[in-house]
């Protein structure tokens, strides 16, 4: 059994905030120049009052489920990537499974921060390939500009709002890296590094601020390398080589990072899939709004192989491989 992807969607908040806007609208002591040289960031959308992530991820899976030409009837699982959910509970997959109208079946999220996308392509592949389900929507949805420190310019920046999701459907194959579909999926975390990237406090704390707050180096000095050894380990599982690979899908953090990954990897810039530029780092919903807009524009063709990774707080890293 393998579970193929039959469609990508996305949904972006209608309010652009470019970088010359910061300074003006929050106060921020900062400058197009010195956001676009450091990150590539050149805007971000930002949610307004009324979205919440269970609302843009509903809006994305009806986008993608209609670029798949499935009916959300036929829906049986849907996970719910997101360090930004509606409430503690219930989950936010479940007002999506509301929301779109799905089928009977089971909906839950997960929290794996940046590399929560990853995580839940693993989780639903895994759940296809067992066959507890047949069909599922795989959901990365999230509000960033809520969690926030407005006066931190260092961390406010470089986020955004947004939600992409995927279709996976069950299929048969020759079980090997020439079938289409998820090849493998491969997670990691470190606890050990959990205080350079976090939120201070949540539901079940007894204090903070809620907030987000990141040592930027320290994550950075992590990023490159652990990103390369699991695309490596990704491709020995499968028996293949870096150059196999016809796109990469990262993780949208940072240019400097998605450039060194793209340099490793052998890949030209334009075999490397960028929205970092116009999205901003939107957490787990990165990678499939990438994927959605790659979709979209008619970049990934049937029988290309696909690396996509990630690295968040956790630390949680990983890496998928699919042919398309």
């Amino acid at each position: 059994m393998r579970s193929l992807i039959a469609g990508c969607g996305g949904y972006l908040p209608e309010r652009v905030v470019r970088n010359d806007q910061l300074a003006a609208e929050f106060g921020i002591e900062t400058s197009d120049a010195w956001i676009t040289e450091r990150t590539g960031i050149r805007q971000r959308h930002i949610a307004a009052p009324g979205e919440t992530a269970s609302s843009m991820g509903a809006a994305a899976a009806l986008q993608a489920l209609e670029r798949a030409g499935i009916p959300a009837a036929a829906v049986d699982c849907v996970i719910v990537a997101t360090a930004t959910p509606d409430s503690a509970f219930p989950a936010t997959a479940v007002r999506v499974q509301a929301a779109i109208g799905a089928g009977p079946g089971f909906a839950f999220d997960l929290a794996a921060a940046c590399t929560g996308f990853i995580y839940a392509l693993g989780a639903a592949d895994a759940l296809i390939r067992t066959g507890q389900a047949r069909c599922a929507l795989v959901i990365g949805a999230e509000t960033y500009s809520r969690i926030l420190d407005w006066t931190d310019r260092g961390t406010c920046v470089l986020f955004g709002d947004g939600a992409g999701a995927v279709v996976l459907t069950a299929g048969e194959g020759a079980g090997d890296a020439t079938d289409r579909g998820i090849l493998s999926t491969h997670m990691h975390s470190d606890g050990r590094f959990a205080d350079i990237l976090h939120i201070e406090g949540g539901a079940g704390s007894t204090g903070g601020t809620g907030l987000l707050r990141m040592a930027g180096r320290e994550v950075f000095r992590h990023a490159v390398s652990k990103l390369a050894a699991v695309v490596d380990q990704a491709l020995t599982a499968n028996g293949l080589a870096q150059s196999d690979i016809r796109w990469l899908v990262p993780h949208q953090a940072n240019l400097r990072i998605i450039d060194a990954m793209g340099r490793k990897l052998g890949l030209p810039k334009d075999r490397v899939v960028v929205t970092v530029d116009r999205h901003a780092n939107t957490s787990a919903a990165s990678i499939p709004l990438a994927l959605a807009d790659a979709s979209a524009r008619g970049l990934i063709e049937r029988g290309d192989l696909v690396v996509m990774e990630a690295i968040g707080g956790g630390l949680t890293w990983g890496a998928t491989l699919a042919r398309f």
